[in-house]
């Protein structure tokens, strides 16, 4: 499967909602062991929270061998590279490691509720 992420989400990948409709798309096909190939021909800005939504949050659901045998990006810029492997790295810590994923939570929630 090819997602052209400029025809699903626009030229602007920044929010978490873009991220996760991306996500939405992804998940299905590499749970069954599908590869999919996420094209980013067309993008001109991304930010770290669509990164988040759209791919850190697959290592819940896999393992980094399964996404990285699974997951193809395409026509992604050297910064959005950047971007996207400094979410992996993220990801796989957070969902790894238990207790750094209540600290992570436990400083996000008291900066939410700060807000």
């Amino acid at each position: 499967m090819k997602i052209n992420v400029s025809t699903l989400v626009g030229e602007d990948c920044i929010t978490l909602e873009d991220g996760q409709k991306l996500y939405d798309q992804i998940l299905p096909e590499i749970k069954t062991g599908q590869p999919v190939e996420v094209d980013f021909q067309g993008v001109a800005v991304f930010a770290s929270p669509f990164f988040n939504a759209a791919f850190g949050q697959l290592l819940r659901d896999l393992t980094a061998d399964d996404l990285n045998r699974l997951l193809k990006v395409t026509h992604l810029n050297p910064v959005g590279m950047s971007v996207l492997r400094r979410v992996i790295e993220n990801s796989k810590k957070y969902f790894a490691d238990k207790k750094y994923r209540r600290v992570v939570n436990k400083v996000l929630n008291k900066q939410a509720a700060s807000f």
